[in-house]
């Protein structure tokens, strides 16, 4: 017969697993190595437990050290699995042309963006073919309402389900004024309803950012095609720009609906 595993055991193997993957974005958000003690620190997390999950993720490769002092980054084998999820995620996978279409038609950087949790990210960009280039960080978290994306991604939302997924602290925008919060919900509905959404940069003081939503078979936007601008090109050629977009992003969602009906049809 088989005996219960205790509760309490269970309960801190989860919270193991759950402090494994925070060293791993840990050291992913930082974007440099570090020692464990330096981790054990950043996370504000026991020395000892972190040595030991800093120790058990090297010996799988999740993680590698990288000097004789000790320090860990991001293992190869992280790499090996991002590679895998390109080749089987459909909407990546169908992205990188749609990407290069939209770049071939107004020489502007495109970029497939997302969530991370409750943030917005850069899941795939293509640089503008112009001589001025504009580049952006693929993989960093920023916070939702800094983003035009993010106001698509969020706009199937109610009002209290915006505020609750979206972190108080992120309604303080870069120039450090405060975002209302019902005002950023509206934008969110009117952007999802009208399909397309576009604003100055927040970042910067130089560019136009346009966003259009891609939704899969659920009408549930599961990403965006984005394209970042001068601002001066942004205003010149803003209907070109939108109509690329939306053109694109029509084509992105009918491909990725027809390709999760096709894996049904080979699920029967």
């Amino acid at each position: 017969m088989r005996v219960a595993e205790p509760k309490k055991t269970t309960k801190s193997r989860a919270r193991g697993l759950e402090r494994a993957f925070a060293i791993i974005d840990y050291l992913y958000s930082g974007k440099e190595p570090k020692r464990p003690i330096e981790i054990a620190v950043g996370m504000k997390a026991p020395k000892s437990s972190i040595y030991e999950l800093v120790g058990l993720l090297t010996n799988v490769g999740v993680l590698e050290r990288v000097d004789a002092e000790g320090r860990v980054f991001l293992g190869r084998k992280l790499h090996y699995w991002g590679l895998s999820y390109l080749n089987n995620f459909d909407l990546t996978r169908l992205a990188q042309p749609i990407l290069e279409y939209i770049t071939d038609q107004t020489r502007e950087m495109s970029q497939l963006c997302m969530l991370d949790g409750n943030k917005y990210t850069v899941a795939m960009m293509n640089e503008g073919n112009r001589q001025f280039r504009i580049s952006a960080d693929v993989g960093k978290k920023i916070p939702i309402p800094w983003t035009a994306s993010g106001r698509l991604l969020l706009g199937h939302m109610s009002n209290i389900e915006i505020n609750e997924f979206i972190p108080n602290e992120d309604f303080i925008l870069p120039d450090g004024s405060r975002l209302d919060k019902s005002k950023f919900a509206d934008s969110a509905h009117q952007a999802l309803a009208e399909g397309f959404y576009s604003f100055d940069s927040l970042s910067d003081t130089y560019t136009h950012c346009f966003a259009v939503p891609v939704f899969d078979r659920s009408k549930i936007c599961v990403g965006t095609l984005c394209l970042i601008a001068p601002k001066e090109d942004a205003k010149a050629n803003f209907s070109k720009y939108r109509d690329v977009l939306i053109h694109s992003a029509s084509k992105l969602s009918a491909k990725l609906c027809a390709d999760e009906f096709s894996d049904e049809l080979a699920a029967e």
